[in-house]
């Protein structure tokens, strides 16, 4: 329920005078563990340094004990990871998500940190737990989604291990997710193949814009999955002609020009495409939330005047009482 609030109050106080000029571009960074999402992170960070285009930098995974690059705002400068876990008796994973989820009650000082720079700034750039679903499926990581969305352009990047998806089975698998993340958060996503200094990316490409082509693949790999394999892959299509792609190496440098290509179109589809649906469910969650506030306060003054009205009766069921008794005590003299 804090968490409700915290998201409600952050979108309900996003900037409606802001401007495309002055507010940077928030990049979320997701991804499979062993994607090269830091490695990613890293090389993003050294492209707008070389070009001395000013951004922050943000570490939201608590479990990691070093990172490739110097974060400007960092989860564990606010939770102590290992702390949590013996506190409350935790997990790994219990104890990243338990660490987001304290995080995200103090998310409005990031806010502020990145708004006291937003005319200064270009980018934002997110960098996300290894394990995926802590964040893409938990109250904190939706918190943190949609209050730098309400607020600022925000964009998903989605980092896929290109060698990996080689096998057609594991591309389906991460397309699949890659979907129901996109549909879920409703914000401008960009998958970005990564490695391709070690796969070219040229054949993933291919299958999303030929589906008989990624049919010819699963020929080749028969298995128990293949019929529903072939089958999510005939659902997919649609997915893939509204989606935008990118290949990089995070570790040569190959496609970071064409990667921010990317990235500044997803820029102008948010604020043509996704804005206009943010503002709408800002405006219903307002209303929402002034239709809650007004039953209670029905409720409440409906409570006033019940125990009001008892009070009367008890005081009439009183002046009842006494009378009878001074009309007793008369019949007697």
């Amino acid at each position: 329920q804090n968490f409700t609030l915290l998201l409600q109050c952050a979108m309900a106080t996003s900037d409606e005078k802001e401007t495309k000029e002055n507010t940077p571009t928030v990049c979320i960074v997701i991804g499979m563990a062993g994607s090269g999402k830091t490695a990613l992170m890293q090389r993003m960070n050294a492209f707008v340094r070389e070009y001395k285009r000013p951004s922050y930098v943000m570490n939201l995974d608590p479990a990691v004990y070093e990172v490739p690059y110097e974060a400007n705002i960092d989860i564990r400068d606010t939770v102590h990871y290992k702390n949590v876990m013996k506190q409350y008796g935790l997990g790994p994973n219990g104890g990243i998500l338990t660490a987001l989820n304290l995080f995200a009650t103090k998310f409005d000082q990031a806010i502020e940190l990145i708004d006291a720079r937003r005319s200064e700034l270009e980018f934002v750039f997110v960098d996300t737990p290894g394990q995926i679903e802590v964040f893409t499926w938990s109250a904190s990581g939706q918190i943190i989604t949609e209050t730098l969305a309400a607020s600022h352009p925000t964009v998903l990047l989605y980092v896929m291990d290109t060698a990996r998806c080689f096998d057609p089975i594991t591309f389906m698998s991460n397309m699949t997710y890659a979907c129901s993340i996109h549909y879920k958060t409703k914000l401008p996503f960009l998958i970005v193949f990564n490695k391709i200094d070690v796969q070219s990316h040229a054949f993933a490409v291919r299958w999303m814009h030929n589906l008989d082509d990624f049919h010819e693949a699963m020929k080749r790999h028969q298995t128990y999955q293949s019929t529903l394999v072939n089958a999510l892959g005939t659902v997919l299509d649609a997915f893939y002609q509204n989606i935008q792609t990118v290949g990089v190496s995070a570790v040569t440098g190959q496609g970071t020009h064409a990667l921010f290509e990317q990235i500044e179109k997803c820029r102008q589809q948010y604020w043509t495409q996704y804005k206009p649906m943010i503002e709408k469910k800002i405006k219903q969650n307002k209303e929402k939330n002034e239709m809650k506030l007004k039953n209670e306060e029905n409720k409440t003054n409906a409570n006033n005047d019940d125990h009001d009205h008892d009070d009367n009766d008890d005081t009439t069921t009183t002046d009842t009482d006494t009378i009878h008794a001074i009309t007793t005590q008369i019949k007697k003299i």
